[in-house]
């Protein structure tokens, strides 16, 4: 059967792809609460360096396998990077339910890192592949809200489970399987290579081009690539410290662990759900005021939670923030979808996803120097800068990518 696009004419393989997604990030949800109290708790890190360490492991180790995933993908084929991506999912509930010391859970966090590198690059670029142009907000916003459900429901449900039995194993025994229904899934659905024949790719020289060049383009070269590229780092810079920093803060406060769960849980499901209609939104609003007032949004919403006081006022600062995140988090993705040729789309992904997921690491690192330095007060409050700037960077180099 000839291939065509749009997700009508391909709603069986990419709902399939949908559903696969939510357990992509339910592996990340599984730690989500309870890895920065096991490293207190269990392990006696003082330093909060030291307990934000597998965040940096995490995120370095998606970043750098990001910008290969592109390659591979376009090497090997989608579908075959997707199922690798869940071999080493397997590894990780695996490691840190056997791990005696902390430098075992640094290492599960490494595979983590890559299975989410290989696994959600696939489910997003065979997304693409599928839909028609004016539909990628919406297929990269479901794609993003079902990974993120995924990852808040796991998230409250391991809180849940470790505060009425014990941090470990019983909250890492999900994880074999979420990894297994992934594989499972991820087995039946179809290549889409062939829709790629569909979505005038050139044969100009915009073909040939290298590896070098793509990075050059979306690391800097490009007014509105290398904007994502910076909005998408800012973002997840901030996500690497509420991450690390926001169980450790609360706790700081008072909040028992199931509160925490709760307020932990709270911020990606708001970024989930939102990212249902933000995406979709985009397609017709257009990609840049979204963009501007998602970073703006997040900024603000950081500042607030640095300096409330009570829960309530917690949880609407994490409902705020995951708001923020998801105006920008499909959009960001479609916006490089929109500006790359087909023939190199998923190597620019894999860029900008470099750059987007080494944030998860900088912030780490941010957040334990300065939380060592002063308090983790002082690191989220001085993080909700570095949003704020992004959107303006956003406001005035990007151009609006959307073609109405």
């Amino acid at each position: 059967m000839t291939p065509r696009l749009g997700i009508r004419n391909n709603a069986s393989n990419f709902f399939m792809l949908v559903f696969t997604n939510l357990f992509v990030g339910s592996m990340v949800g599984m730690e989500r609460t309870i890895l920065p109290l096991i490293g207190e708790q269990e392990f006696g890190l003082a330093s909060t360096s030291a307990a934000l360490s597998f965040i940096v492991s995490f995120g370095f180790s998606k970043a750098i396998v990001n910008y290969f995933a592109g390659r591979l993908a376009e090497q090997f084929g989608r579908k075959k990077v997707l199922l690798a991506g869940w071999g080493f999912g397997f590894i990780v509930p695996l490691l840190v339910i056997a791990a005696h010391e902390w430098w075992v859970i640094i290492v599960a966090n490494l595979f983590l890192g890559i299975n989410q590198a290989l696994t959600w690059s696939m489910t997003v670029n065979m997304k693409i592949d599928l839909v028609k142009s004016n539909e990628r907000g919406f297929a990269i916003g479901l794609n993003e809200a079902a990974g993120y459900l995924g990852l808040s429901a796991a998230a409250a449900m391991t809180g849940y489970i470790a505060s009425v039995s014990s941090l470990r194993p019983e909250p890492f025994l999900w994880g074999l399987g979420f990894a297994l229904v992934g594989f499972l899934l991820s087995l039946t659905v179809n290549s889409t290579e062939k829709h790629l024949t569909l979505q005038n790719v050139t044969k100009s020289a915009q073909s040939e081009y290298s590896s070098t060049i793509i990075m050059k383009l979306v690391t800097w070269k490009e007014r509105t690539l290398s904007s994502c590229s910076i909005s998408g780092l800012a973002t997840n810079f901030k996500d690497g410290v509420a991450w690390g920093l926001f169980p450790l803060f609360l706790l700081d406060k008072g909040l028992t662990v199931g509160e925490i769960g709760v307020i932990v849980a709270a911020y990606p499901i708001s970024w989930g759900t939102f990212q249902l209609l933000t995406g979709a939104l985009s397609d017709k609003w257009g990609r840049k005021p979204l963009i501007v007032a998602g970073m703006t949004l997040q900024g603000l919403g950081l500042l607030s939670f640095a300096f409330s006081h009570s829960y309530t006022s917690w949880l609407l600062d994490a409902i705020v923030i995951g708001l923020g995140t998801a105006m920008v988090y499909p959009t960001l993705q479609a916006t490089v979808s929109d500006v790359a040729d087909p023939s190199w789309r998923a190597s620019a992904m894999g860029v900008y996803r470099f750059w987007r997921d080494s944030g998860y690491a900088f912030g780490a690192l941010f957040a334990g120097f300065v939380a060592d330095m002063i308090d983790s007060k002082a690191a989220i409050a001085i993080l909700s800068l570095l949003p704020l700037a992004a959107g303006v960077v956003s406001f005035y180099r990007m151009k609006e990518s959307l073609k109405k």
